[in-house]
């Protein structure tokens, strides 16, 4: 690097690279984010068709997107942990746990909205 610090537009045009690269890392690397994205595939268009109002659409769209991202900040607290070291240390253990528990309660989350809304439907 250079040094100097980028700003305005060649800052956003970074960091949109970077977006883009990291995205590309969790595909390559990540079967449960495969898996998630591709469950979105389905759920994404659905949410649209499903949801009565821009608020239910809004609603059932957030909630599989928040997944992603809970999932994607599991995935670098577990690269992080992993970078430092692979030997068990409780700290290292618990830091995956809570990372791990945090996708579930965004699944939970998800499935929650989810099925409040289609039960409302009924």
């Amino acid at each position: 690097m250079d040094g100097v610090k980028k700003t305005g537009l060649r800052r956003v045009v970074n960091a949109t690279g970077y977006s883009l690269c990291g995205l590309k890392a969790a595909w390559r690397t990540e079967a449960a984010f495969r898996q998630e994205a591709l469950l979105m595939v389905i759920l994404l268009p659905l949410a649209l068709l499903l949801g009565k109002n821009g608020v239910e659409r809004a609603l059932l769209v957030s909630v599989c997107l928040v997944v992603l991202v809970v999932e994607l900040l599991n995935s670098a607290i577990e690269a992080v942990v992993d970078r430092i070291g692979m030997e068990h240390h409780p700290l290292a253990g618990a830091a995956k746990d809570l990372g791990s528990a945090a996708v579930f309660v965004s699944l939970v989350l998800a499935v929650m909205v989810w099925a409040l809304v289609l039960f409302d439907s009924l």
